[in-house]
């Protein structure tokens, strides 16, 4: 205990002022830098992690207003096409409601009924699509500068949707899309049955042409056998 003793007589006496003061500035210092470290580094990943969710939004945000222009023309596409088409959505979708943005579920909700209209008014002749896709596509580049805003609009937008469509219209239009569907798909399935029918007929064709052959050689044949 002796040198416990000396060191509390030698840390309050005067000759060791300096030394205890100079220590005290160099421990402050040290938490001061590190609490600054810390802080700049949190900064520089949340404007990192910022970044990166606004390129994320942006790319699904891009795929969105590509499947728009798609879905405008969709009886005109294959049914490959379609399925690509339908894959880039759901994608894009997905990424959207990852976004950790307040109001981005309802902005992916609101995205995918103005998709559907879009497919089901392509059905429809006559009916002018451009200034449809130019709406879409100007409504989701104002929620990715403004999301707090645009998501009233799209919530207010859904309300209104749902209160206007009954039960017995949604049934009409799902079985509409199912009869759109089924013609669509018989376009491009019909033209391979001929093809399938005329298969099997060519042998029996074949077959006729050699018993005409034997036909013809006959009569030739006849009068050599009576001159001799």
């Amino acid at each position: 205990m002796q040198w416990l003793n000396d060191f509390s007589d030698w840390f309050f006496s005067s000759s060791a002022q300096p030394v205890v003061f100079a220590a005290a500035v160099i421990a402050i210092a040290m938490i001061v830098s590190g609490l600054l470290a810390a802080w700049i580094a949190r900064g520089a990943t949340n404007r990192l992690i910022a970044q990166r969710d606004a390129e994320i939004k942006a790319a699904a945000i891009i795929a969105l207003v590509d499947a728009s222009t798609e879905a405008s023309v969709w009886n005109s596409l294959t049914p490959q096409e379609q399925v690509l088409s339908d894959r880039a959505v759901g994608q894009a979708d997905i990424q959207i409601r990852m976004l950790p943005i307040r109001g981005s579920a309802v902005a992916a909700d609101w995205a995918a009924h103005q998709l559907h209209e879009l497919k089901r008014a392509s059905a429809t002749f006559g009916y002018q699509l451009d200034p449809a896709v130019a709406e879409f596509r100007d409504r989701l580049v104002e929620w990715q500068n403004k999301p707090g805003r645009t998501r009233k609009v799209f919530a207010s937008d859904l309300e209104r949707w749902k209160l206007a469509s009954s039960e017995n219209e949604r049934t009409l239009l799902a079985e509409q899309d199912a009869w759109v569907a089924q013609q669509h798909q018989a376009q491009y399935t019909t033209p391979l049955l001929p093809q399938a029918v005329a298969a099997p007929t060519a042998p029996v064709d074949t077959q006729k042409l050699l018993d005409d052959v034997d036909a013809l050689r006959q009569p030739s044949a006849a009068p050599a056998s009576s001159e001799s």
